[in-house]
């Protein structure tokens, strides 16, 4: 269940417009949110004294943009490193969801740049929502697209699904599993029968429970290619994703190798979707 929402707020992007989507949906009507802006620090007080300013405007103008319930909201203006402090105030306030901003930067690239949504989301457990700087406009959340499996974030992810859209008039929920296979061809997203999947029959009979139209899609090929692909086709507004926790604890201080190079499933879509993502985090 959603009920505390820490939305990361640089002042540039398209966190805001996500913010007011979700504020559409009665789950999300019921939260509590923190919006945050973080002052990077500064080397004289004059600079860090313009820029807690400046982090001042910024929160009163998304404060005032997005008209939340004042008593379900809190502002907060920290200094630090913005990856730091993002993860920091997500397990002071133990939010359900940290929403925030990405270049879409991949792989070393990201690293390199200093990416705060990469660091954010190899090190934090928990879920977040993703909101490409660069998205021609954020549509109201009606067809979400949920990428399963076996894992535990899989079905976390179906749960969060259902409960966004239970109460959504002319929701659609589409439930994807996709197949790999060395014959697959590249654009035939048809080219397996969903109805033979047992983990999509199964996924369906929890989502037939609560009256939410549903499709079923198999694709064979390259999971998150496939994802991006028929997201893109189906023109969805939100595609959720488990991506469990594999690294053991000696080792959260450092990067997994495949998510810097850019060669994992949850990578490649946060890259390339041309619609948010939301990372269901739970340990495997």
């Amino acid at each position: 269940m959603i009920e505390k929402i820490l939305l990361a707020d640089s002042g540039t992007g398209n966190t805001e417009a996500m913010m007011k989507v979700l504020m559409e949906i009665p789950l999300v009507q019921r939260t509590s949110v923190t919006v945050l802006h973080v002052v990077p620090s500064q080397v004289s007080a004059e600079a860090m004294a313009a820029k807690w300013e400046s982090g001042g405007r910024t929160l009163a103008t998304a404060i005032t943009n997005l008209n939340l319930d004042p008593s379900r909201v809190t502002a907060v203006l920290r200094e630090g490193d913005p990856k730091d402090v993002v993860i920091q105030v997500a397990e002071e306030i133990d939010a359900d969801l940290i929403v925030m901003g990405s270049r879409g930067l991949q792989g070393l690239k990201a690293i390199l740049e200093n990416s705060v949504s990469q660091y954010v989301f190899q090190l934090s457990s928990r879920p977040m929502l993703l909101v490409k700087d660069d998205l021609y406009s954020i549509r109201p959340i009606k067809r979400v697209m949920v990428a399963m499996d076996k894992s535990d974030s899989a079905k976390e992810g179906l749960n969060i699904a259902i409960s966004l859209l239970r109460d959504i008039k002319g929701s659609e929920l589409t439930l994807v599993h996709t197949v790999s296979s060395l014959k697959a061809k590249p654009f035939d997203v048809a080219s397996a029968d969903p109805n033979q999947d047992p983990i999509l029959m199964a996924a369906a009979a929890e989502v037939k429970k609560y009256g939410i139209d549903y499709k079923l899609a198999a694709p064979e090929g390259k999971p998150g290619r496939r994802i991006c692909e028929l997201a893109e086709d189906r023109h969805m507004d939100l595609i959720i994703l488990g991506s469990p926790d594999r690294r053991p604890t000696i080792a959260k201080g450092l990067p997994d190798l495949d998510k810097v190079l850019g060669e994992s499933l949850t990578d490649y879509v946060r890259v390339y979707a041309t619609c948010p993502v939301l990372l269901t985090r739970m340990a495997a």
